[in-house]
């Protein structure tokens, strides 16, 4: 009956781009934890349960701006740009979201791949597999009841409870 007060499915976004190796990794991770026993070492594990959303484009603008906020509070908006020769640096280096998302929309090699993004639980990886890794070890350790649970966001107010 009240199904809207349950907790939300975790989302997790690949920002995929098709050429990149580390990319094509962690999206055949990210696909193989929910289709399958997750760790695969563990034949009997279920799958872990989360909803992916595979994007073939770097992010948006908002989108930049609220990965950089899950980001170390002393990265700059240079963590998203890769060490490839056409990448701008020193004072040509683009310095707002927006500049970040236009280049990288123009020359995607100027961007480091994949940038996997956990939005409920504000965690990102950007151009590195083990951080996935890390996401998904995160999400494994949440199914099995490994970390504290927290209090229910969506749990109604007031006369409610």
């Amino acid at each position: 009956m009240f199904s809207a007060f349950r907790k939300a499915a975790t989302e997790v976004t690949i920002f995929h781009h098709p050429s990149s190796p580390s990319s094509q990794k962690a999206l055949n991770m990210l696909r193989s934890s929910v289709s399958g026993p997750y760790p695969p070492t563990k034949s009997t594990s279920p799958p872990l349960d989360f909803k992916l959303e595979v994007v073939e484009a770097p992010p948006t603008p908002d989108q930049l701006k609220t990965i950089m906020s899950y980001v170390s509070p002393n990265s700059t908006l240079s963590v998203f740009l890769s060490a490839h020769p056409s990448t701008p640096f020193g004072s040509e280096a683009p310095q707002s979201a927006s500049a970040i998302h236009n280049i990288a929309a123009n020359n995607p090699n100027v961007m480091k791949w994949p940038i996997v993004v956990d939005w409920t639980k504000g965690r990102v990886s950007i151009g590195d597999v083990e951080g996935v890794q890390s996401i998904l070890e995160t999400l494994r350790k949440q199914r099995d009841g490994e970390l504290p649970q927290e209090e229910e966001v969506d749990r109604p107010k007031g006369w409610f409870s």
